[in-house]
């Protein structure tokens, strides 16, 4: 049987992006939750899922193609909160960006151009850019009253260039996953 490689498309986040965004790791001590690795913090554009040597091959190709069709863009950063939206129990805490032409624009191409050639599943909701610093442990998460239960609505103000797009792979390893960049592409100026 062929070997299956987790994969997913991000942009990559600037180091001071990273360090800024995990001083926020310590103002929720009680919240029962797996925090992100610094090294890990990125915005997911698409998870293809497991895929093969063939498929990576593809998808990165169609990213090459992608890419030479979109300018470098802001990202704008403004606040940190429970995710997905209106989901209860929350499964995440993540930093979520505003929504732009850019980033929307390039999510849909990568998106139409993938589903082209590569099978997976996109997802249905409408995208909202963010970064998943935490995963909620549910079954701890339900055990805290509801009174209880800290409120996450903090406003941020982060900005940056998004300059390249990676194809990635996720390793899932004892200590938690490991994110091997298989190839970046960059945006135009």
């Amino acid at each position: 049987m062929e070997k299956r490689h987790r994969v997913f498309i991000a942009i990559n986040l600037p180091e001071y992006v990273k360090k800024e965004l995990v001083k926020y790791y310590n103002n929720w001590p009680e919240l029962p939750a797996k925090w992100t690795t610094k090294d890990n913090l990125h915005i997911t554009l698409e998870f293809l899922g497991n895929l093969t040597d063939i498929e990576i091959a593809d998808v990165c190709q169609i990213l090459k193609k992608v890419v030479q069709r979109h300018k470098i863009f802001q990202i704008n950063l403004n606040k940190i909160i429970y995710g997905p939206h209106n989901k209860i129990p929350p499964k995440m805490i993540w930093a979520e960006g505003e929504k732009s032409k850019d980033l929307f624009n390039l999510k849909n191409d990568l998106q139409k151009s993938l589903l082209e050639k590569v099978s997976f599943k996109s997802e249905a909701r409408e995208f909202t850019p963010h970064i998943t610093l935490a995963r909620i442990l549910e079954w701890r998460f339900r055990q805290i009253e509801p009174e209880e239960i800290p409120e996450i609505n903090e406003i941020i103000d982060l900005q940056f260039t998004a300059e390249s797009i990676e194809v990635v792979e996720s390793q899932l390893k004892r200590g938690g996953p490991q994110y091997i960049v298989l190839e970046s592409h960059n945006l135009n100026n």
